[in-house]
């Protein structure tokens, strides 16, 4: 049976989903969630897909689950993909899972929607500067970590890659630029050659340029 994912390309932590599912082999197919234009606000959406009126949500038969990172968790528990080799590795994982949902995804997932799809005249500018300032911070943390490593944990991808990057490919302004920061530069270019990696616009559907 075809694993269904509920997605949209502009939402990098579909991404995270869509890029875990694509990578593992997975039999999937997206199922395109209008969230520009209120689906996921719908009382129908939230009582037949999500109650918490969220993407992603996979959906494999009779089992059901949203949150990007328990996804990935899914496809791991499938495919023994994107794990670690070790509990170590595991615990190690999931730190760098954590992180990114509080650190990096949540700050960058907020700024890129005040930057780029907020009217001009309703974008708050001191919003706007104070998150740029913590995304700083956060890529510092990640690029100093990446020193010397192909990857955030271990010897290979993993979910920890997968939940990191989940923002880091779109290239609409929101504080990041690949060039300044040469450790994740690298990672990302080391995702990027991974057999199967395609960008969020090219795996999921729905764009900017669908609304243009």
């Amino acid at each position: 049976m075809t694993i269904q994912l509920y997605c949209f390309g502009e939402s990098g932590n579909s991404y995270k989903a869509a890029l875990a599912l694509e990578l593992s082999g997975l039999d999937w197919a997206p199922v395109f969630v209008d969230f520009f234009g209120g689906e996921t606000r719908r009382p129908d959406y939230r009582e037949t897909v999500n109650p918490l009126g969220e993407a992603p949500v996979l959906v494999d038969g009779d089992f059901r689950t949203s949150q990007s990172g328990a996804i990935q968790t899914y496809v791991t528990e499938l495919t023994g993909k994107f794990g670690g080799e070790s509990r170590k590795d595991r615990y190690e994982i999931l730190r760098w899972v954590l992180w990114d949902n509080h650190k990096l995804s949540s700050m960058a997932g907020m700024t890129r929607f005040l930057m780029n799809f907020l009217p001009e005249d309703k974008r708050p500018a001191e919003v706007i500067a104070f998150n740029q300032g913590r995304l700083k911070a956060a890529y510092a943390t990640l690029d100093s970590h990446l020193e010397g490593r192909d990857w955030i944990v271990g010897d290979g991808l993993t979910n920890a890659d997968l939940s990191c990057c989940g923002y880091l490919f779109y290239t609409e302004p929101f504080g990041f630029d690949r060039g300044d920061w040469t450790n994740i530069d690298r990672w990302l270019s080391n995702i990027e050659r991974t057999p199967g990696w395609k960008h969020p616009y090219d795996l999921m559907p729905g764009s900017p340029a669908d609304r243009a």
